[in-house]
């Protein structure tokens, strides 16, 4: 039976959970329950605190698990990133009060506070900065103003709560982060785990693919599928009328009414976009 960490609480919790819902695997009904068994896909699930999945996975205590990109890098065990899952995106970034710090360089000899010490210390270490790393847990856009630390490295999504707090960001993103699927590095191929691997890429694909199909004239078929590439070429259909074609195609959710507005202009007609449910490449 294959064991995978979930987040139990925080921004990456409930995204986890719907995402493999849509994979199709079993969820739990009640957020108290820390254990749950979802034997039509032979896989056990725990529900554990992200900063703690990685260590799990690391030393070998469960197959795989979802946490976020900071916290893997930050726990220091033997645990790789094997697939990005495209949610609770931020930046890492190092913040002082204005005008005390320009780059990475004026850190040198000061305090740095922060939950990700290791993190911190990894990066400080490759540019060459000594500098002492505080660790604190939880919030520590404050440790500046209380006089714990010169500096701060935090996650950061918009920066509000750094300029509420009289800071402002300097240097460059120390690490991207968002969700990703874990699992102990160096581990054996496993056919259980290639099987979770290509459902999560399908509910990727799904959630950033619409199918657009239309009807156009054969003489403009070439310009029409160079509007819709598709992901390897669209799929072409004859009509009972032979001087136009059906064209099937997965076009980016994004570029969906574009795509349909240029297609319009083309000479396309009867334009329909479906939603993705699941999918395989």
């Amino acid at each position: 039976m294959l064991r995978i960490a979930v987040p139990n609480k925080g921004s990456l919790a409930e995204p986890a959970g719907l995402m493999l819902h849509e994979a199709g695997y079993r969820q739990r009904a009640d957020p108290k329950d820390l254990v749950l068994a979802d034997p039509d896909n032979d896989v056990e699930f725990f529900f554990l605190r992200p900063r703690d999945i990685a260590v799990y996975v690391g030393e070998g205590t469960l197959d795989l698990g979802i946490t976020g990109r900071d916290l893997l890098l930050d726990s220091d065990t033997d645990a790789e990133e094997i697939l990005t899952l495209g949610f609770a995106e931020s930046s890492f970034r190092y913040a002082a009060g204005t005008g005390t710090a320009s780059s990475l360089q004026d850190f040198a000899g000061k305090r740095i506070a922060t939950a990700y010490p290791n993190l911190v210390r990894h990066h400080l270490s490759e540019h060459g900065v000594s500098a002492e790393v505080v660790r604190l847990d939880g919030a520590v856009e404050g440790a500046v103003r209380l006089g714990v630390a010169d500096a701060i490295a935090d996650v950061v999504s918009t920066g509000r709560t750094l300029r509420q707090a009289g800071l402002e960001l300097v240097g460059d993103v120390i690490v991207h982060s968002e969700a990703v699927l874990i699992r102990r590095t160096g581990s054996p191929a496993d056919p259980a785990v290639a099987q979770l691997v290509r459902r999560l890429q399908g509910v990727l694909v799904a959630r950033r693919y619409v199918m657009m199909a239309y009807d156009v004239p054969v003489e403009l078929l070439d310009d029409a599928c160079a509007l819709t590439p598709g992901i390897e070429s669209p799929t072409i259909s004859p009509l009972q009328n032979r001087a136009w074609v059906a064209v099937n195609a997965l076009v980016l959710r994004r570029d969906t009414n574009s795509v349909m507005d240029a297609l319009w202009e083309l000479g396309a007609r009867g334009i329909l976009v479906t939603d993705i449910h699941a999918c395989r490449f």
